[in-house]
């Protein structure tokens, strides 16, 4: 394996640089919304790493399921979901326990909590155990049967229990390279070896997420680097097959990897925003009596609302009556909280405007 640092270094500090502030503004604020930011990113990853694989999770039960374990109070908490649980318990052992080392033990343990059941879909694989080659060499291929492009074929099956333990002993030994590249390089060979019948690119994304929690000296998680895969899919295959077929050089897939842990730490800095938005929101109106729908909508329009709130999405959304949704909308009308547009539709008061500091936050909201 070759890398080459002087092309390294420019993207290393770019980063390293992005998580100290983002790890600056957490650090002044309060407990409550550090939980919420970390509440929001570890969601946002249990979600992305399985859409990544065509696995679709509802976010509300991810998140739920996150608070139950972390303690954090949302509410009503939605019905547990056994098939968010299993990969909810890998995220989280990753992360909270990412001092720990990494052990065939506990990949095993990871695998089986996405694999409860003993399935990947209808199929029968093996479990808490290192893929046998059984059915002939794993490939990763695309297109209809008879013309299908393989874009990857795993080591032979026999070489992996060698293979892993050299893995794992780099992994859990100080190997000189800066956590931020080693992150890259464990995702990397880790998928490369491709070890299991099945759950190898979220295993994969987790022990990346331990690294990055270990260069980040905090196993609590404000950026999802799973989700910024699952946005650039398309050029994330692209750059990883290009590097697994190629030569033995890394250095252009750190160069992309760093880019997208970059853009993941972006993109947490717009949903801390959002957070401080709506945080700054209900001290504004803390002191004003609300039914329980009409803070329920209200925080879905400060979570973003997709289109325009009406009364009709109002009843639907509520579970109430027209009538009882126009006396809900009236009410906040009335007192400022929500503004009608000119269509006569209700839609959000909150003129988003800037603060001094630079932060997004409502007009009407204390600076």
């Amino acid at each position: 394996m070759a890398l080459d640092m002087t092309r390294l270094a420019g993207p290393l500090a770019d980063v390293s640089r992005a998580q100290g502030l983002l790890l600056g503004r957490l650090a002044d604020a309060s407990m409550a919304l550090r939980n919420q930011a970390s509440l929001a990113a570890l969601t946002e990853d249990v979600v992305k790493t399985s859409e990544i694989e065509g696995e679709r999770m509802d976010a509300a039960s991810v998140r739920s399921a996150i608070a139950r374990r972390l303690g954090v109070d949302i509410g009503a908490l939605a019905p547990a979901d056994g098939n968010v649980e299993g990969v909810v318990d890998m995220v989280l052992d990753a992360t909270l326990q990412c001092t720990s080392s990494l052990t065939r033990e506990r990949m095993f343990g990871w695998h089986a909590a996405l694999f409860p059941a003993g399935f990947s879909g209808t199929s029968r694989i093996s479990v808490a155990a290192w893929r046998d080659d059984s059915h002939g060499p794993l490939q990763v291929v695309s297109g209809p049967i008879g013309r299908q492009n393989v874009h990857f074929e795993a080591p032979p099956a026999q070489s992996l229990d060698e293979e892993m333990t050299r893995f794992l002993g780099w992994a859990n030994d100080d190997s000189g390279e800066p956590l931020l590249l080693k992150s890259g390089l464990a995702h990397l060979w880790f998928v490369t070896l491709h070890p299991f019948d099945d759950g190898n690119g979220r295993i994969a994304r987790a022990v990346g997420d331990l690294l990055l929690a270990r260069a980040d000296h905090s196993p609590q998680r404000f950026y999802s680097v799973s989700a910024q895969i699952q946005r650039e899919r398309k050029e994330y295959y692209a750059i990883l097959e290009h590097t697994q077929k190629g030569t033995l050089d890394v250095t252009q897939w750190l160069i992309w990897f760093l880019a997208a842990v970059l853009r993941a730490v972006e993109h947490a800095h717009r949903t801390l925003d959002a957070l401080f938005v709506k945080t700054r929101f209900w001290q504004r109106w803390a002191g004003t009596a609300l039914n329980e729908r009409q803070t329920t909508l209200l925080n879905r329009l400060l979570d973003g609302f997709d289109g325009k709130l009406t009364s009709s999405k109002w009843a639907s959304i509520a579970k109430c009556s027209p009538d009882t949704a126009l006396r809900d909308i009236n009410e906040l009308v009335a007192l400022g909280i929500l503004q009608r547009s000119p269509a006569g539709r209700p839609q959000h008061v909150l003129r988003i405007a800037r603060s001094r500091q630079g932060c997004v936050m409502p007009a009407g909201c204390p600076a």
